[in-house]
Parts: C-alpha cells; structure tokens; sequence
C-alpha cells in the first residue's frame, strides 16, 4: 500500500469518527434539551390578550418540558421590538417568541425596513387564535353586519372606528372589512387597544374591533352592540353571537393569533421537543377549558400548519395592505 493510499485511509477514518462523536454530542445534546428555563418572549404588554394566552400557554408548555417557561414582555413597534430580541438570541432551543400576525407577517409589508428578517426565524407552531368581534355604539337601527353595510353605504363617510394604531390587526380588520363590504369608514387611530375601546364606550368613534375577551365585558354591560364574530365558527364563549360568515361576509375573518418561533440557526432536534411538548400540552383538559372560557381556540400543531397558515396571511393581508396604501415609515 502506497503513503498517498494510506493517508487516504487514515483521513477517512479520521472523518468517520468525528462524524460519528458529532452524531453522539447531538443525540446527547437533545435528550438533555431543556435542562434550564425556556425564555418566552411576548411582544405586547402584560395584561393584553397575547399576554394572557402567552402565559396560559408557557405554564402547561413548562410543565411538558420539565422546566419553568418565562415570560419576557418587549412590547413596541408592533411586535418588531420582541421580533428583533429573539432574532439576537443564541440559536439554542432557550429562547422563544410568541409570534403573531405582526411580527410573522404583516411588519414586512407595513415597513421598508426591519431590523430582523422574519423568514429567517425558524417556525416552531401554530399556538392559539383568538377571534374579533365587531362593535358599535351610537349607530341607530344597526344590529347586524347587514345593517351596518348598508348604513355605511347610506352615509358614506359618516362613521368613525377606533384602532390601537396604523397599522394594528384592528386597523387592519376594519380595513379588511370596508374591502368586503365596499364601504367607506374613517380611521381614528388611538396609541393602543384599550384607549379605541375606551372611545367606542363614551361615543367618540361608532365601530371598534378586537378580541372576545376585551369586548365581551361592555357588551355584557349594555355598552356596546356586537354584531358578529369574524370568523367562519361561533365561539363557545359567546354562542349566540352570529359569524361573519353566516351574515354573507365570509372574507372578513381576523383573529389574534399566535405561534411559537425560534432564532435563526436553532437546531431541528430542539425544533421537535418544543413541538411534541406544545402537542401534548395543547390536549390538555385544564388548558383547553381555560382557553374556551376567554373565546381562546387552540390550532393545529406542526411546523407544516404554521406555514400553510403563515401562506394564507400572507396572501389576505397583502391585498388589504395595499388597497388601503398602509406604510408606516
């Protein structure tokens, strides 16, 4: 055997050995995974609906893994303030953000610039989605989204809705429903949620959008009018309340939902602990229960849902974005 021969066999001896230690630290590495505290970062403020469903979630998710799930609220810039810590982050499986429409989606169509690549983030899954509910106050012999379409069209230009900001799912959604109903409403943008509810409530705005949960309370007290819940079901917490889709306007669908996404470069074999962990704690009586009550839904789990899902975003927003010539820088 010649030395150039036996080199080549010592180098592929050499080669097959670190192969096979890498495969071992691999296997290792992931049936240690997590052996430490899992970071969740939430992009909105305590107190809000991503927050709360966020938190539900982590503790079930937390006691899946074996280890305590902490929440990191860095709200901001419509979720890219939170988007842009987690891209930062070590690729490590230690590290998560409670993605949304925003940070998944709509924040590369609304800005020329972001400071993360949100295609870069690596999907996790589908969490939860909470629906939106259309209200109004102040707006005579209005009780269904008929009425509404054909007020609106009577006086165009005469209502107002109220809106967390440019740029927000709720501006977004009323947006989404002036294209479907062809209708024209004025924007009255407010610096969150809370503050468009608070102006539907005293009158100065006649529409407002937003989760069951934050709705549901003033509609209960007498305060606002509900007229449908955008989506194509009803929803347990609220099964009297007729669907957009049953009122002849099946494109208005919005909904607050969720996904968990990881850091650039996070390995496929912490992908699938997070995934299998999020599965079995998603099936969870006490979890489910707790999401139905506040009009909660859990979703499909899985890496192929998120993007078939994230797809369909894609393709709705895009199209309202554009007609209504949002940008926000």
């Amino acid at each position: 055997m010649s030395l150039r021969t036996r080199l080549r066999a010592l180098v592929l001896v050499v080669s097959c050995g670190l192969a096979a230690t890498l495969a071992v630290a691999t296997a290792a590495s992931a049936q240690s995974y997590p052996s430490k505290p899992v970071r969740l970062i939430i992009p909105f403020g305590a107190g809000g609906i991503t927050d709360v469903a966020g938190r539900l979630v982590g503790q079930h998710l937390g006691e899946e893994l074996g280890q305590p799930v902490v929440i990191d609220n860095r709200a901001g810039a419509g979720g890219a303030i939170a988007a842009q810590a987690l891209a930062q982050a070590a690729p490590d499986g230690y590290t998560l953000l409670l993605g949304t429409v925003g940070t998944q989606v709509v924040n590369k169509m609304l800005y020329t610039k972001l400071a993360y690549d949100p295609a870069a983030l690596v999907p996790v899954s589908l969490v939860s989605n909470s629906p939106y509910v259309l209200a109004v106050n102040g707006v005579p012999g209005v009780n269904d989204l008929p009425g509404l379409v054909a007020y609106a069209k009577a006086h165009p230009g005469a209502l107002n809705f109220g809106s967390a900001g440019n740029g927000s799912s709720p501006h977004l959604g009323i947006e989404l429903f002036k294209l479907a109903s062809g209708t024209q409403i004025v924007h009255v943008p407010f610096k969150s949620g809370a503050e468009a509810v608070n102006a539907a409530l005293s009158g100065q705005v006649q529409i407002v959008i937003d989760a069951l949960p934050v709705i549901l309370p003033h509609a209960k007290a007498g305060k606002l009018k509900l007229l449908a819940i955008a989506d194509a079901q009803r929803s347990p917490a609220a099964p009297q309340l007729p669907t957009s889709t049953e009122q002849k306007l099946p494109e208005f669908q919005i909904g607050s939902w969720n996904a968990l996404v990881a850091p650039p470069g996070t390995p496929a074999a912490q992908v699938e602990v997070l995934n299998a962990a999020l599965a079995r704690a998603m099936k969870r009586p006490a979890l489910v229960a707790r999401l139905a009550e506040m009009g909660i839904e859990p979703m499909p789990t899985g890496v192929p849902a998120y993007l078939a899902h994230a797809q369909r975003e894609t393709v709705k927003w895009s199209r309202v974005i554009q007609a209504a010539g949002t940008k926000l820088d």
